[in-house]
């Protein structure tokens, strides 16, 4: 009776590691952890235990099926599918279920643009010590660790800064293309 749990648990575990090498292949792009979490246990339940899913990705980074790129200087990771990731999926998609593999599929489809950018710009602010907050704005390329442009702005109230946050997702590619063509000469 314990081996038939041991075993099952043992098939839940692998096809939890194939579904998120199956989700990280189909983005196309590399993920950051917050990402993978969200799009596989928060968003979605293709892995039940959200800290399942944070193993997983270690897991995965251990055996050499995903590898992290990382930048000392922001510590922004992401992780990508090995060349050994790529095989293994390749021979075991199948045992991921066909209509789990489409919902996934068509998931990713309607989201991935979504996910692109909550990677590709980030923001946070702090409270500085005479009650305004800084704002800082970052813009990311796609597979790169460091920002390639990064913007600090004081607002005068935690609600005004919120709402540079809350804007930065989309005002930043016109907010770079304006200062990139005021400051840089490309002729």
């Amino acid at each position: 009776m314990m081996e038939k749990f041991h075993t099952s648990e043992k098939e839940r575990v692998v096809h939890d590691k194939l579904t998120m090498l199956f989700v990280i292949d189909k983005m196309e792009i590399p993920l950051t952890e917050d990402s993978i979490l969200d799009i596989c246990s928060v968003k979605n339940i293709w892995i039940k235990n959200y800290m399942d899913c944070k193993t997983i990705i270690h897991d995965l980074v251990d055996s050499k099926l995903l590898y992290k790129i990382s930048d000392h200087i922001d510590s922004k990771e992401l992780f990508a599918l090995t060349y050994e990731g790529r095989e293994c999926l390749s021979h075991l998609y199948m045992r991921i279920p066909l209509e789990k593999r489409e919902e996934i599929s068509a998931y990713l489809q309607a989201n991935k643009l979504n996910v692109k950018s909550s990677q590709e710009y980030s923001s946070t602010y702090s409270k500085n010590n005479d009650g305004s907050y800084n704002v800082e704005l970052k813009i990311y390329e796609p597979q790169a660790t460091s920002p390639m442009f990064t913007l600090v702005i004081k607002a005068p109230t935690r609600q005004s800064a919120n709402e540079a946050i809350h804007k930065w997702k989309t005002t930043a590619p016109t907010i770079y293309e304006t200062i990139y063509e005021k400051l840089i000469n490309v002729d």
